[in-house]
């Protein structure tokens, strides 16, 4: 059976990386063609060499190990506009207003507060969360109804962005293209960064270092807001007990390991902030963002 998602995935790539600067390069042409020259005898070569300088860059390389905070934000925001081709993005401004509201509020106290944060909210019942680079941020329906209040919100969003500050995703992508070939000395082609990007951001096969990472950034980043630490851990919780383990936890170390090791950190590093702790507000603000 043919996998049409991966075929229109791969097709797309392919646009971006070959078709739409051959047709570029060919406009260039014809307007050197169509620029009057001092002598009669036409050298193509000359023709191409103007073209190539008219024309924008075909292949854009990027180092993976030295991203600046301009391009890694770049990078995230190209990356954005292939994922709505992959997920569908909620256009419920008070939902993403209220979701935004509470990631901003995180974002202030993040040791990486110096990018510009944008939290999105993905029409999708599955309970899920990701990150990307650049300081993108998204979170399900599905997770928003499950959560019981806002601070276990907090903690979801704070542990994507500890992904973030870790720039997990970045390594990662750098690892996937050396194992892959598509590396090169001089770096990686920008089209090819993004795909693989939007695929391990899909489907990352999360590791153990990353996760515990994050639930560490993530916590510290809760804890400096005034968000309840518990809320992290009575969130983990909650989802151990379903049938089919969520996407969120579908990963090594188990969840009852995570549960452990934040445990610990809170008993190291105790707060009294119990912020967002108002389930019924909460769940009512849901249910008019969510009707």
């Amino acid at each position: 059976m043919i996998n049409w998602n991966g075929f229109l995935r791969n097709y797309r790539l392919w646009q971006r990386r070959w078709l739409y600067p051959l047709i570029s390069l060919s406009v260039a042409i014809s307007l050197c063609l169509s620029t009057s020259l001092p002598s009669q005898a036409i050298d193509i070569w000359q023709i191409i060499r103007k073209a190539t300088e008219i024309a924008p860059q075909v292949t854009q390389v990027i180092q993976l190990s030295n991203l600046s905070i301009r391009d890694e934000v770049e990078l995230g925001k190209q990356m954005n506009d292939e994922l709505q081709q992959e997920v569908r993005l909620s256009r419920n401004q008070q939902l993403n207003r209220y979701v935004d509201q509470v990631g901003r509020r995180l974002a202030a106290h993040s040791d990486r507060a110096n990018i510009p944060y944008t939290f999105q909210v993905v029409e999708d019942e599955a309970v899920n969360a990701f990150a990307t680079v650049g300081g993108f941020v998204y979170v399900n329906t599905g997770l928003l109804k499950v959560a019981d209040n806002e601070a276990e919100l907090a903690s979801v969003i704070g542990h994507e962005m500890g992904h973030i500050e870790g720039k997990h995703l970045v390594n990662q992508m750098q690892q996937r293209a050396i194992a892959s070939g598509v590396a090169t000395v001089t770096g990686l082609d920008r089209s090819q960064a993004i795909g693989i990007g939007v695929d391990l951001a899909l489907n990352r096969p999360r590791s153990r270092q990353d996760e515990y990472d994050a639930d560490r950034r993530g916590l510290i980043t809760l804890t400096r807001t005034g968000y309840s630490q518990l809320a992290m851990v009575s969130f983990m919780k909650k989802l151990q007990g379903k049938s089919s383990v969520p996407t969120f936890l579908s990963t090594h170390p188990g969840a009852s390991d995570r549960v452990l090791a934040l445990q610990r950190q809170i008993n190291s590093q105790p707060s009294k902030g119990n912020y967002g702790l108002d389930n019924t507000t909460y769940k009512a603000n849901i249910r008019a963002f969510l009707p």
